[in-house]
């Protein structure tokens, strides 16, 4: 990967993170309700206090808005969460490591299940364990997440678990597909045909072959998980990002939506980069 394919990588990168947070704050502008302020529904305050309230929600333009943000940002400042009254790189210190954890967990029990059914059934062959495994991920993909986050709750199990659940049926039909597909391929069934064990066919014949693409899915993964983990935190009362985002939108707490926003676009644009970046080194290797 050359260095010009990289910076343009960068810029796109960037005017990608830039775009999707102006985006973010133009539709929750946008939305129904935004503006209005709890402290209008206090009986004592005068006609002219509300009107002042109301001055003071709409009195700066969307884009002078975000981009002053802008500024404060890139000097270390994320501004103050007006829902939650609290300087919101203070929250955002609290909250990550839970939802890190979380997601580490998820994705780790997530991959590791998948995996290792789709070896013990393309080892195996057989049709037994072939349809418990369908069974299995088929049940997994038709639960929404917020459904298995209640289920986990009432288990009293941790969230990471319930992201395993619902990555783990994506992860385990796409490499079910992917290495079927190399099973059939000529040089494969030239080994098995010599006797090459089964084995060794997937160490040396299989896995090598789909690395590439095993790459991409794990920065795919990576994106499933943390947009899976928003509604499971929020049901099980995690103190995490995704409860933080939900008592953002619902104290339309627009400094706090714009700069979760632009997060949630950097870890995704970050984690589908790291994985294009080793995708062609490992095709390179194999």
């Amino acid at each position: 990967m050359n260095l010009r394919h990289i910076a343009r990588r960068t810029a796109t990168a960037i005017l990608t993170i830039l775009l999707g947070g102006f985006l973010s704050a133009l539709l929750l502008r946008a939305a129904p309700g935004y503006g209005f302020d709890e402290r209008e529904m206090d009986p004592r305050l005068r006609a002219e206090s509300i009107r002042a309230i109301r001055a003071e929600q709409t009195a700066t333009g969307i884009t002078t808005l975000y981009f002053r943000n802008l500024q404060s940002a890139m000097h270390g400042d994320l501004g103050v969460s007006r829902a939650l009254n609290r300087p919101i790189a203070e929250l955002f210190a609290e909250r990550l490591p839970v939802t890190a954890k979380s997601l580490a967990v998820g994705l780790a029990m997530g991959w590791g299940t998948a995996l290792g059914l789709v070896l013990a059934v393309s080892y195996a062959r057989n049709s037994t364990l072939e349809l418990l495994a369908a069974t299995l991920s088929g049940a997994a993909l038709a639960l929404p997440a917020a459904v298995i986050a209640l289920l986990f709750l009432l288990a009293r199990w941790p969230p990471g678990v319930a992201v395993a659940v619902v990555i783990f049926p994506r992860i385990f039909r796409y490499l079910r597909s992917l290495l079927f597909g190399i099973l059939e391929q000529p040089h494969v069934l030239f080994a098995c045909a010599k006797g090459v064990g089964r084995a060794r066919i997937l160490a040396w014949h299989v896995l090598p072959v789909a690395a590439p693409q095993i790459a991409a899915l794990a920065g795919i993964s990576v994106s499933l998980a943390f947009g899976a983990l928003i509604p499971i935190e929020v049901v099980c009362g995690s103190p995490g990002f995704g409860l933080l985002a939900w008592q953002a939108a619902q104290g339309r707490d627009l400094q706090l939506l714009l700069n979760m926003t632009v997060l949630v676009t950097i870890v995704t644009i970050a984690a589908n980069s790291v994985s294009d970046f080793f995708t062609p080194a490992i095709e390179d290797a194999v």
